[in-house]
């Protein structure tokens, strides 16, 4: 495709693409405008690239977003130079901090515009500041073989950067001067262009062979000694993509006999591992009070993914004794109560697997029966509670999903609802949200970007807030040829600010953190082309029927359930209360 190239844009153009074709690239995002050209024209042209085109440069990078977290494989996002760039930000912010791999291509103007007052030229080097595993301002177009090997060489880093070990988002900046569109220049490319320069190696121009971190044979006696003691736990928070090893998480299990504490997000808490191991998710109802103030501290913590969405749980785990194994393949610390005691640098995977042949003794049949018996404690309140409020939404949603499934969350009380009321279950489901910078823009696009890049059916559970900050993202629906059940949770603003001290101050309250918005989304259905329809806050059977029927029925369908977020928190206070009863109740008969 590159040797005959009728400019050096163009040549300049297809070279990028082939070469992140070689590399595994089967899709791009892209954005019109006009300073992109070559590279919009080359991904269009290309025969092993998809594109997908979307209007709005924040819901393209989210959808890139939600590609990459649901397959642990880069999506490039491709825009025009001027604020088109700046609207990528808040999703490389959360791919950086969620270590989800993202390469951007920032189409710019050629280097003496800078500064200058130009119109449409602003300062794009560097600007995503730190929030980048790698940036590079690309040389401007030539011809040359040594530029064309170092132009390779670049997007073969940039992959391996971007997927590597911790992922993230890298950014290259690429100038471009015109012509900017596919004409003929005359002499502008050599015709005596290297076939290695013009079209590449077969294969990336640059293999890359990532290595996996692991203890030496001494270090990993150590930890296996560590863990072989009569209290234990495995902590399993949100998960880097593609998520652990299941089965080597339960052989541990399995070996020390340690509950398995799965966050939603974790790849954990769904699939064949609660089958065999211990895997607790009620934590947070039953953590919480005098219930298991009494308990026994476990000796030892193996813990790993990020930070846990349960501020319960978190809680917990700092006021304990215990020894914490924090396990990161990056060496980074992702540990915000500063409780842990060593920091285990280490494939988490790897790591489970291999310790699991090494630990001996411990394990108490006792300590994990606490942990079950209060788990069951906990469903069964859950079960019991007739009143239908916000939290009973993600636990039937996480029911009645169909086989396999992507559920993704929102954050604010979505997720937490999630973390609190879905129970652990042995089905194909793949629950997913953005819990790096926990913001609620992007989420529409980043769930529909995570439904596109598998044949899974697709929920989204969002909140109100959410859906109107994204709903330029539902564009993708036609656009990008993506189906999914779209659950809004409506109590007309911010509900979490119930959970928080200044509710009990009002005003504010009602007009500055509440913020009611009184908004009517039935609009949405005509506007995007989806099916619509409304559930009443009370009517639990209801929501379930049209939930079942929407996930069976072709396109999409959006269930909008209005709710009283104070109701609402109510309930979860009783229950807390009703859990923490339960599980005194119980474990005192151990």
């Amino acid at each position: 495709m590159t040797a005959h190239a009728p400019n050096r844009n163009t040549l300049w153009g297809r070279a990028i693409a082939d070469e992140l074709a070689a590399a595994g690239v089967d899709a791009v995002c892209i954005t019109p405008g006009s300073r992109s050209t070559p590279l919009t024209v080359a991904f269009d042209e290309h025969p092993d690239i998809h594109v997908f085109s979307h209007l709005d440069e924040r819901s393209s990078a989210f959808f890139a977003l939600g590609r990459a977290r649901r397959t642990g494989k880069i999506t490039p996002l491709v825009c025009t130079s001027g604020t088109a760039a700046a609207n990528f930000h808040p999703a490389v912010m959360e791919a950086f901090q969620s270590r989800v791999p993202m390469v951007l291509l920032t189409a710019d103007r050629p280097p003496e515009l800078r500064d200058s007052g130009a119109n449409q030229t602003v300062d794009q080097e560097k600007l995503y500041g730190d929030a980048v595993r790698w940036y590079k301002d690309l040389p401007e177009p030539e011809p040359t073989e040594r530029k064309l090997r170092s132009l390779r060489t670049d997007l073969a880093r940039a992959v391996s950067t971007a997927e590597g070990t911790p992922a993230g988002p890298v950014h290259l900046n690429v100038p471009f001067r015109k012509p900017l569109e596919p004409v003929p220049v005359e002499g502008d490319v050599p015709d005596d262009l290297s076939s290695l320069a013009a079209e590449g190696r077969d294969g990336a121009f640059v293999s890359t062979t990532a290595g996996h971190p692991m203890p030496d044979d001494r270090d990993l006696q150590r930890l296996a000694r560590a863990l072989s003691v009569d209290r234990g736990l495995i902590v399993a928070g949100p998960a880097d993509p593609p998520g652990p090893d299941p089965q080597a998480v339960t052989a541990l299990a399995h070996a020390t006999e340690f509950p398995v504490l799965a966050d939603p997000l974790s790849g954990l808490r769904f699939g064949s591992a609660t089958r065999v191991a211990p895997v607790i998710g009620g934590y947070d109802g039953f953590l919480a009070g005098d219930a298991t103030a009494d308990w026994p501290d476990p000796e030892v913590v193996l813990r790993f993914g990020a930070s846990p969405t349960s501020k319960l749980l978190r809680t917990y785990l700092a006021d304990t004794e215990a020894r914490q194994l924090l396990v990161d393949p990056a060496g980074e610390w992702r540990e915000a109560e500063f409780s842990a005691t060593d920091l285990v640098v280490a494939d988490p995977s790897r790591l489970c697997g291999t310790l699991s042949r090494q630990v001996s003794g411990g394990g108490s049949s006792e300590w994990c029966e606490r942990w079950e018996t209060a788990e069951a404690a906990h469903w069964d309140a859950v079960a019991d509670e007739d009143r239908f409020f916000e939290g009973r939404v993600l636990g039937d949603v996480a029911e009645l999903a169909p086989e396999p499934s992507t559920v993704f969350v929102s954050n604010s009380m979505p997720v937490r609802d999630a973390d609190r009321f879905a129970a652990p279950a042995a089905k194909g489901l793949t629950m997913l949200g953005n819990r790096g910078a926990s913001g609620i823009d992007g989420i529409v696009s980043t769930a529909l970007g995570a439904g596109s890049a598998t044949t899974d059916d697709l929920t989204l559970v969002t909140g109100d807030l959410a859906y109107y900050h994204d709903m330029n993202g539902l564009l993708a629906l036609g656009r990008c040829d993506v189906d999914a059940t779209v659950v809004v949770v409506n109590n007309d603003g911010g509900g979490i600010f119930h959970m928080l001290p200044i509710e009990a101050f009002d005003p504010p309250f009602t007009g500055q953190f509440k913020t009611p918005h009184d908004l009517n989304f039935e609009a949405t259905e005509d506007l995007y082309d989806l099916a619509f329809a409304r559930v009443d806050g009370d009517d639990r059977e209801q929501f379930r029927d049209l939930y079942r029927e929407s996930v069976t029925n072709e396109g999409t369908q959006v269930i909008e359930v209005t709710s009283d977020a104070e109701a609402s928190h109510r309930v979860r206070e009783d229950l807390t209360s009703e859990i923490a009863d339960r599980v005194a109740d119980r474990v005192s008969d151990l």
